[in-house]
Formats: structure tokens, sequence, C-alpha cells
């Protein structure tokens, strides 16, 4: 197996552990962050597997925002209306 299809591979491991941060995962795998931006933007299976961690981070953000709104966390309900119910109203004026 070639050196850097094993970097992408640890470093894809480390960017799912922390959630996609990539300071934090480049840390971890040793990896330097301008070689995973050009990893990034010049292998499409790379960028592919990148984005899907970033969307699964997003999810369980998200669902934790969900759970702080149903304990009626006020800034979590303030945030949610301002972002998504900008067309009822809610948002800056």
């Amino acid at each position: 197996m070639c050196d850097t299809y094993k970097r992408k591979k640890q470093l894809l491991l480390y960017l799912k552990q922390s959630l996609g941060v990539v300071t934090t995962a480049c840390d971890a795998a040793g990896v330097s962050r301008q070689s995973h931006y050009r990893w990034y933007h010049s292998d499409k299976s790379y960028k592919h597997k990148v984005d899907e961690i970033n969307n699964t981070a997003l999810d369980f953000v998200e669902s934790k925002l969900y759970e702080s709104i149903k304990k009626g966390t006020p800034a979590c309900i303030i945030f949610y209306l301002k972002t998504k119910g900008k067309s009822r109203g809610y948002g800056y004026s």
C-alpha cells in the first residue's frame, strides 16, 4: 500500500474522531494542514469522505441543539428561530 494512501486513511480516521476539526486531526496523524487541503482539492474520493465526515459532525451538533431546545434553553431557541425561522419573521432586521 502506498504511503500517501496510508496517511490519507489515517487522517480520515482522526478527522472522524475529531468531528472534522482539521488541526486536531492533522496533529494526531502527523500530517500537515497543507497536505490535507492539497488532497482535498485534488482527490475526489478523499474529498467525498471528508465531506461525509463533516456532514456527520453537523448532524451530531444539530442533534445537540435540538436536545437543548427541548430542555427550553433560551439561547438555543432564539438561535434556531433566527436561523431557521426567518420566513416567519424571526431574524435580524
